[in-house]
């Protein structure tokens, strides 16, 4: 039975409520109403809305109704007391109708009865004398968001211009969440940015990815009772690297016959971003090119003479036509008219009388001048010459010291690095042989070779001396080794303002005097060397020349992109000096030697410090003071200034390799349970290991195995190291990781030294002496090397020995002939016999080829004796090897054995 509550007035009414009566003289619930509006119905002006509770914050529902003389709330089903009613009585000024205003709360404990049965509603009922209308249902619900999301924005790299999708499904919550995206904390509106659109099932969709798009997004759901945010989805908008068009070809590098040209292309087009691919394929393309050779004029045949003219005088002519000049060759040289004089019967008219005899007596007094001149220039000639000649007065400088030299054998058992092939016996090898004079006991030179016309200083610069001139105020050169002190040479050098820079390293500096009988230079167990050619220092000259290693710490070339330093920084100097021809530097590299991998070039550190690039490998050009011939090995470079040079190499593509040393180091005593071994991964060049032996010297190491070579790639991978196959029942290892790594920019820079990791082991028992185990080096998607190793760590406990480091036993320092294979007059002979053309080829051109040096055919020709240019060359390859039988058998070949005939004389001598 539904509950009813009546209240009574003053004046007797009568309530009929659905099928009940209450009657009293109590308070009243109706209001009477004007006899006007008797007859209406009630209507709503508010009726309640669908609310949300908040926590725990009631909600409020509202009825407004008019004419209404009553108005209470039925909430599912059963209606509100009336206690919990708040009525408010209003009157229209319009109408004079009366209006009611009726308000409930609504608490989460009232919704939460019956949480899980129905939807918790609520109406309200109005009453007039008429009848009654009822609201709209309004329906109350618990506001909530959970914390998950349902599906999470997922990170994604894309290229450029690509459609990107990224999925969100909202938490659940009542009610349900609005959902907006943010990038990088910015909220994103597709209404100012068409280029995203936010899907109806909240899925942001971005029609054309742009680089301006790479960022974090995130999907942001939110209602009234809370935020929620997704985790960050990082997109990428990666951008695939494509080519430009290629340049033009450049010229041809040869000046006359076969060289090169190239043309070139750049990944900009557009360049790769944010790990987009790299260009596939080469950015230079070289090809074969055939300068066409400059043609001298030639003159053709005279002409027929003239018949004779009123003057008594014929004439006849040539042209420059056989051939006619061309590419640049040179104009004929000499007259193109000829005039003659006739003879008295050809003559129209003679000519005789006062003038014929002052004609004759100017052309006697010509002669006698010419012929006073002629004498005094011989005799000013032979005068300087005699002064240079009386400071040699011993001829036999020029042609002893000329027997091959071998390197002293290593002690056996000791590992030595490349050791070098003995020559072959040739059946030519009398060709360059002279029989010793064994009743001399000294080749020194003992006097003074300082020309008797410079008493000032050492250098012949507008600026003055470089260094300080030596405490006697003379210089004295013997003909072989130099008896110096570095350590003073260093001390003294470093005063020089220019100097100060330069390298203190005592075992890394060479220096000697020399004057234009030549010399050489070598820093030992390092591969550095510098050849001072005859003739090389103008006569009359004494430098004072040195050769030093930089530390490559000390000074740092400014390296980019895929920039590595391929070889040793080496100084020599001083700079300034005036050389007749050029000197050679041999130095190490670590480049694969394959040129189309690599643009090499020579970098010059210039007076303030800078670094200067003065010349690209197989781009040289004959007029410029470097040239450079690249080994397999060793970079034999041409100079005509000294200075501080050094190799960079900028890979043009992944294929270009870098040849790292391997050496493996341990501890020579051990007498705890932990072991260690060294691998060093160094440039393989002789002057790093020089360096690591010698610091390894000093710690008590000991090498366990020969050094192995690996070529490291340009593929930006790193190098890991690891060790494997212990016995487990002795030894353990204790790194954590399975492998160690060294970074590929610390190996590419090629700039730091002694990169070296550590595998420290323990043996379980002191009693464990013997070891076996694969260490493993390799990089990343490329070539690795493997060394076993087995040994006894207490046997052989010898630290690095003294003698495997000073393994080069020859003179840092060779003045004059000795410092040769060739000597000195039979190489004079050499090049007068071969500079000169030779119609059937048998001339210098024949020598480079047999010597395999046909490459450099434009340097060659472009200097005054192409003969002696490659004999430096072949000086500089085959010093330490003594086989100047080779040379005798090629010049055989050529068929010049006259050439090589040196049964030289004692006059000739």
């Amino acid at each position: 039975m539904p509950f009813v509550r009546c209240t009574f007035s003053a004046t007797l009414l009568v309530l009929v409520l659905e099928g009940f009566t209450c009657t009293g003289s109590e308070h009243t619930a109706t209001a009477t109403l004007p006899a006007a509006f008797m007859d209406l119905l009630p209507h709503f002006l508010i009726e309640p809305q669908d609310e949300f509770i908040v926590k725990n914050k009631p909600v409020t529902l509202t009825c407004r109704s008019t004419p209404a003389t009553q108005i209470y709330f039925k909430c599912n089903g059963e209606w509100v007391h009336q206690d919990d009613h708040l009525i408010e009585r209003t009157v229209d000024p319009a109408t004079a109708l009366p209006i009611m205003k009726v308000t409930i709360d609504i608490t989460r404990q009232q919704v939460e009865k019956i949480f899980g049965l129905d939807e918790y509603w609520c109406q309200c009922v109005a009453w007039s004398t008429t009848g009654t209308q009822k609201s709209q249902k309004a329906y109350i619900r618990i506001a909530y968001l959970r914390k998950n999301f349902e599906e999470e924005p997922q990170g994604k790299e894309v290229a450029l211009d690509q459609e990107v999708l990224l999925r969100c499904h909202p938490p659940e919550g009542v009610p349900e969440a609005e959902v907006e995206w943010q990038r990088n904390e910015d909220v994103l509106n597709p209404a100012s940015d068409p280029n995203f659109f936010i899907t109806a099932d909240h899925n942001l969709v971005i029609k054309k990815a742009r680089l301006a798009d790479t960022g974090n997004y995130t999907c942001v759901a939110k209602n009234i009772v809370a935020r929620r945010k997704s985790n960050s989805a990082t997109v990428l908008v990666y951008v695939n690297g494509g080519w430009s068009t290629w340049t033009t070809w450049s010229s041809c590098s040869a000046v006359c016959g076969r060289g090169w040209q190239k043309r070139s292309r750049s990944c900009t087009n557009p360049t790769p971003l944010n790990g987009g691919t790299s260009c596939e394929g080469q950015n230079v393309q070289k090809s074969a090119c055939v300068a066409t050779c400059p043609v001298d004029g030639g003159w053709s045949e005279w002409s027929k003479w003239s018949a004779c003219d009123a003057d008594c005088s014929m004439w006849r002519s040539r042209e420059c036509t056989q051939p006619s000049p061309g590419t640049g060759g040179k104009e004929c040289q000499g007259l193109d008219l000829q005039s003659l004089n006739c003879t008295s019967e050809q003559c129209p008219q003679t000519v005789s009388g006062a003038e014929d005899v002052a004609l004759y007596v100017g052309m006697v007094a010509v002669a006698l001048c010419l012929t006073l001149l002629l004498i005094v220039v011989v005799m000013v000639y032979r005068r300087k010459k005699e002064g240079l000649d009386a400071d040699v007065a011993d001829s036999s400088i020029l042609t002893t010291g000329f027997q091959p030299m071998g390197i002293k054998p290593s002690k056996p058992g000791v590992w030595a690095p490349r050791p070098r092939r003995p020559p072959p016996h040739s059946k030519n090898s009398h060709l360059l042989t002279i029989q010793p004079d064994l009743t001399t006991t000294t080749t020194s030179y003992q006097g003074t070779l300082r020309s008797r016309h410079d008493t000032t200083g050492k250098f012949s610069m507008t600026n003055g001396p470089l260094l300080d001139p030596l405490p006697n105020g003379s210089h004295t050169l013997h003909n072989g080794k130099l008896n110096s002190d570095p350590s003073e040479f260093v001390s003294r050098l470093s005063t020089q303002s220019y100097f100060k820079t330069l390298s203190r390293d005592v075992a890394n500096t060479s220096y000697g005097t020399f004057n234009f009988l030549g010399g050489r230079l070598t820093i030992p167990n390092t591969g550095i060397s510098l050849l001072i050619p005859p003739e090389a220092i103008p006569r009359g000259k004494i430098y004072e020349i040195y050769l030093t290693v930089q530390r490559k710490e000390d000074l740092r070339l400014p390296l980019a992109g895929c920039q590595t330093l391929l070889s040793p920084v080496v100084s020599c100097g001083p700079p300034g000096v005036v050389l007749s021809r050029p000197v050679i530097l041999s130095m190490d590299h670590c480049s694969d030697a394959c040129l189309d991998n690599w643009a090499i070039r020579l970098k010059k550190q210039n007076y303030e410090g800078a670094w200067e690039d003065v010349l690209l490998m197989g781009e040289e050009l004959v007029s410029e003071p470097y040239y450079c011939q690249l080994e397999a090995e060793t970079c034999r470079l041409f100079s005509e200034q000294l200075g501080t040079l050094a190799l960079v190499g900028e890979s043009l593509h992944m294929g270009a390799a870098k040849r790292l040393r391997l050496v493996l180091f341990s501890d020579a005593y051990c007498s705890t349970l932990e072991y260690n071994i060294r691998v060093y991964c160094m440039d393989d060049t002789q002057d790093v290991f020089k360096e690591v032996m010698q610091m390894e010297r000093q710690l008590g190491g000991r090498l366990i195995d020969e050094p192995h070579v690996l070529l490291f790639k340009d593929s930006y991978h790193n190098l890991r190291l690891s060790i494997h196959d212990m016995p487990q029942a002795h030894w353990r290892s204790k790194l954590l990781a399975g492998y160690q790594e060294i970074p590929f920019y610390h190996i590419w820079n090629g700039s730091q030294r002694y990169l070296h990791c550590t595998f420290t082991l323990e043996r379980l028992s002191l009693s464990t002496c013997e070891l076996t185990c694969q260490l493993c080096v390799w990089q990343v998607e490329g070539e690795g090397q493997s060394f076993g190793l087995d040994f006894n760590i207490a046997k052989d406990t010898r630290a690095v020995d003294s003698e495997f480091l000073l393994m080069d036993s020859n003179a840092t320092a060779l003045a004059g002939p000795s410092a040769f294979q060739i000597p000195y007059l039979i190489r004079q002979k050499i090049c007068s016999s071969l500079d000169a053309p030779c119609p059937n080829g048998a001339d210098w051109r024949m020598l480079a080829q047999r010597l395999k040096l046909e490459r450099h055919m434009s340097f060659f020709a472009s200097k005054a004796s192409p003969t002696s240019v490659i004999l430096d060359l072949w000086e500089a390859q085959h010093f330490h090897s003594g086989n100047i039988n080779q040379l005798a058998t090629v010049m055989a070949d050529i068929g010049k054995q006259e050439a090589m005939i040196f049964l030289v004389s004692d006059g000739e001598c």
